[in-house]
């Protein structure tokens, strides 16, 4: 759940940047699969995280 909480953000974070700085429809979809994709490994790194601290 975490994971796909974060590919969500990490897109939205991704667009709203590349749209701020005024970027042409191909920069939007690069920024947003890029930060889609860290977010994303950040969230699967801290469920493992959580989980190996039983925690979760």
């Amino acid at each position: 759940m975490i994971v796909i909480l974060g590919a969500v953000a990490g897109a939205a974070t991704g667009g709203l940047t590349a749209w701020r700085r005024k970027g042409k429809p191909a920069d939007i979809a690069l920024y947003t699969v890029v930060y889609m994709l860290l977010f994303a490994l950040g969230g699967l790194f801290l469920t493992l995280i959580l989980h190996r601290a039983a925690l979760l």
